[in-house]
């Protein structure tokens, strides 16, 4: 079983998310950044055993925290990754820090 924390997204020029910036969980702490393509996310988040969650930087804390829960859903264009549908637009995928500028 795996944990994952998700920080951040590239996406392409309409605006899509391709790529995501995923971070192991383990005993020792939290990974640094490792960007995987939807594909990657998708497959390795369809396995039950692994699970993600949104990690959101809390400018007036300066430290992450903990987001919203991550799952696989199948929309009429395709599988694609959503957080909990809670109506908390910070939580959402979309609105993590774009990694575009930081890392291509």
């Amino acid at each position: 079983m795996a944990e994952y924390k998700i920080s951040g997204v590239w996406k392409d020029s309409n605006d899509v998310i391709t790529h995501y910036a995923f971070h192991t969980v383990s005993k020792e702490g939290i990974s640094q950044a490792s960007k995987k393509s939807k594909a990657q996310a998708i497959h390795l988040l369809e396995n039950d055993a692994n699970s993600a969650q949104t990690w959101i930087w809390n400018y007036k804390k300066s430290f992450w925290d903990k987001g919203e829960n991550v799952t696989v859903v199948n929309g009429s264009r395709g599988k694609y990754l959503r957080s909990n549908p809670d109506n908390k637009l910070t939580d959402n995928l979309e609105h993590l820090i774009d990694f575009d500028w930081i890392a291509p």
